[in-house]
């Protein structure tokens, strides 16, 4: 996948990596075999398979998760599977899990920028949220098992990520290179030949180059297998990371891609307009999720060493590669995925 191909990639980059054993469940035995090349002992299967995904992963000491972070059977079936790891061996395994900061979005369907802004390193403040937020379910899960004692976890909560992945698995053909949210943006803003947005496009998202947070996941891995930093690592409740920089308004994006779009000669007016119900329905699956806001700080990634610097108005400038991309692969414009 597109975070899951980023992060090995980075890996691959490690001085060290030739002294790890990596596995991977892959669902396509053709791109099974591709990745031995790179390293990774391929495990054939499915997360929906459950008794596979288990057995899997208690035969490992550390788990990074990056597939659906609202899959809670999964987690659930990757939890007895460290379980078993833990009753095996008598030493906690390390399961770093990828969830999101839609976790933090409310109503606003694009009318008004939200004032609420959560701290990673305020574990009293994130226990606020209900556990009907978005990827909610699946965190207070990985959150309960850390605190019965039989693993240590880390939840990593990127925000908007952007820009086209590359690296040797996306050279090969292994991974998907582009994100979800604004590539949805750009499909349904082709479709209807016009930059769009949700409501007035006034609400506020975090952002994050690709690369820039595979440098958290670095970071965290450096951590946690380090005697010293893992100490005193926060973990379980204390162990939620934004992978979160710089801020946007949706506005902004709804007029890089229509500018871009009216560059391509494939639109008139270089000002987005609001998507109507039925685009929501025809694009979005009914759901104005893009409009709401999710703002963060990043204090526990930045304690780590982490320090992104690209920027907003980076990522505008990186959408015109996602129109063209976009248009050259015309890809369905109807999108379920958020």
């Amino acid at each position: 996948g597109y975070i899951g191909g980023s992060i090995f990639c980075r890996l691959m980059q490690r001085p060290d990596f030739s002294s790890f054993d990596f596995r991977a469940i892959v669902r396509s035995a053709e791109k099974g075999e591709k990745l031995k090349a790179f390293g990774v002992t391929p495990i054939i299967g499915s997360h929906s398979d459950i008794p596979l995904m288990s057995k899997a992963v208690s035969e490992v000491d550390m788990v990074i998760a990056t597939a659906d972070c609202d899959d809670l059977q999964a987690a659930e079936g990757t939890l007895q599977g460290l379980k078993k790891r833990f009753e095996d061996t008598g030493k906690k395994p390390i399961f770093i899990n990828t969830s999101g900061t839609g976790v933090l979005t409310d109503n606003a369907a694009g009318m008004y920028p939200g004032e609420v802004i959560y701290d990673d390193a305020n574990p009293d403040q994130i226990e606020t949220l209900p556990a009907s937020q978005p990827h909610r379910p699946v965190d207070l899960k990985i959150v309960a098992a850390d605190k019965e004692g039989y693993v240590n976890t880390y939840i990593i909560l990127p925000s908007t990520i952007w820009n086209i992945a590359t690296g040797p698995l996306f050279e090969a053909g292994i991974a998907n290179p582009r994100s979800i949210q604004i590539p949805a943006i750009v499909k349904a803003s082709i479709d209807r030949g016009q930059g769009g947005m949700v409501g007035k496009g006034v609400n506020i998202w975090p952002n994050v180059e690709i690369h820039e947070l595979t440098d958290l996941y670095n970071l965290l891995f450096d951590a946690v297998l380090s005697p010293t930093a893992s100490a005193s690592l926060g973990h379980g409740r204390e162990g939620f990371y934004f992978g979160a920089n710089e801020e946007h308004k949706l506005y902004d994006i709804g007029k890089a891609i229509a500018e871009s779009l009216v560059a391509g000669g494939k639109a008139k007016e270089s000002e987005p307009t609001t998507f109507t119900k039925e685009e929501i329905d025809k694009y979005f699956a009914g759901s104005d999720y893009l409009g709401s806001n999710s703002r963060c700080r990043s204090t526990r990634g930045r304690a780590l060493g982490w320090s992104p610097k690209r920027t907003t108005n980076d990522m505008l400038a990186s959408i015109k590669a996602e129109v063209e991309a976009e248009i050259k692969e015309g890809r369905d414009p109807a999108s379920k995925r958020l």
